[in-house]
């Protein structure tokens, strides 16, 4: 066994390598949107491959309580949406708890803004009451809306009351899959037309689900940056089938790259070319990677990653470029970032400060514990390679991807490692630590 638990710490054991074969989670994104798409079309949806997790549990336990019927997320188990339609949903007996899930909290503030007459409060744990939501909120209100929370509207719990919604043309500040996909979503049940521009192209899994059910979707521009919604459009209920979440296969990618003697195969990954900037750094680095049995299952790519060890790896660049297509993987390729022979540059990352945690000072702090040589910024990290890492009393701070992150970096470790809430990882990846002790030999 590559980690044991005494009391509340689990002790991670320095050493090994990782070796064989994982299929990862369903896409986290992609399991959120087809629960919502599909309680809003009319018939049934059907659901395979669902991320079993506690993000997307709180997504469909918020819309039993607006009247759609789900049946259990349960590993393995398919599961099936009764859609209601369009204007089927009902007013809540009760708070809607989004637990830790900003994609709900922000999703179903673009779904339930357009319901008149119906009055909604979203609220969640302590970490997500925290986060901004003024950026959902605000170009709801251009289109109508009426969102009210603390600070103006910026912070849960948030009270929706349905409005007659108009269609507007939206300039996100920012390129961010949840503010579009609010708009989006919103605009289903807007009079007119309604178009959102990015500044830079962020993941489209909504645009793609949005056409498969029926929504009349109009994607232009360079590189697709403006999405027009045209009202009218009919969901039909589909057999979704969710890929493997790219973000949790990162650790895996990365695990392998670092550790001498690693040699892993990874099953089942989505290969949204919105969201393989980490293959992208994978590249700049030199790693040793290969991917194979490239196909299309229900819309999105799917592949199978082989990857193994690389004794030498260059330094790598992240800027505003990338950064939308890796968001999520930052804190695992600050870990990739020690073994590399340079100084590997991350910036435009100010985004990751309003995740779980703010992301770039929770892995600076942590990685500072073990001996790194990292140096935060106001949008980013220097990080200097290679650095031995030393074993360290560690602290997830409740983040999943840290949790995780800090998982691949005991391995590289001189000597064994402690981590304390290391039960974050099942936000995002139920079993990952089933998984890392399976791999680690």
């Amino acid at each position: 066994m590559s980690s044991t638990t005494s009391g509340l710490k689990l002790t991670l054991n320095a050493g090994g390598k990782l070796k064989g074969k994982v299929k990862i989670p369903g896409d986290k994104s992609i399991s959120h949107r087809a629960l919502i798409l599909g309680a809003i079309a009319e018939g049934e949806t059907h659901i395979s491959g669902i991320l079993p997790a506690e993000d997307p549990i709180s997504t469909a336990t918020c819309l039993r309580s607006i009247g759609v019927k789900i049946s259990p997320i349960e590993k393995g188990k398919k599961v099936i949406v009764n859609g209601v339609g369009i204007d089927g949903l009902k007013e809540p007996k009760t708070v809607l708890n989004c637990g830790n899930s900003g994609t709900t909290m922000r999703l179903l503030l673009g779904l339930l803004a357009g319901r008149p007459g119906k009055h909604f409060v979203l609220t969640g744990d302590s970490s997500l009451s925290t986060r901004p939501m003024k950026r959902v909120g605000q170009p709801l209100r251009m289109m109508g809306g009426t969102i009210n929370g603390r600070e103006e509207g910026n912070y849960a719990p948030l009270s929706v009351i349905g409005q007659k919604l108009h269609g507007a043309v939206i300039g996100t500040p920012v390129p961010s899959a949840q503010v579009k996909s609010a708009i989006l979503l919103a605009a289903l049940k807007a009079s007119g037309s309604t178009t959102v521009i990015e500044p830079a192209k962020s993941r489209d899994h909504s645009e793609r689900m949005l056409k498969a059910f029926g929504a009349n979707i109009e994607i232009s521009g360079e590189m697709g940056r403006h999405i027009t919604i045209h009202p009218g459009g009919v969901l039909k209920g589909q057999s979704i089938i969710v890929p493997g979440d790219i973000s949790s296969a990162a650790f895996w990618l990365v695990g392998a790259t670092i550790i001498p003697g690693s040699k892993i195969t990874i099953e089942n990954v989505g290969l949204n070319p919105t969201r393989t900037g980490i293959i992208e750094i994978l590249q700049q680095m030199g790693a040793d990677f290969r991917i194979e049995n490239y196909r299309e299952v229900a819309g999105e790519p799917v592949g199978e990653i082989e990857v193994e060890y690389k004794s030498k790896l260059k330094p790598f660049t992240i800027d505003s470029e990338l950064m939308p297509r890796l968001i999520d993987e930052i804190p695992i390729l600050a870990v990739a970032a020690c073994s590399c022979d340079g100084e590997s540059q991350i910036r435009d990352a100010a985004e990751l400060r309003i995740k779980e945690t703010d992301r770039l000072a929770v892995i600076t702090r942590q990685l500072s514990k073990m001996g790194a040589q990292i140096k935060e910024n106001e949008d980013g990290l220097l990080i200097t390679g290679p650095k031995k890492l030393n074993g360290a009393e560690l602290d997830s701070e409740g983040d999943h991807r840290i949790a995780m992150s800090l998982a691949i970096a005991s391995v590289i470790a001189n000597s064994n490692s402690t981590i304390i809430n290391s039960t974050a990882a099942d936000i995002s990846y139920p079993e990952f630590w089933q998984n890392f002790n399976t791999l680690k030999e």
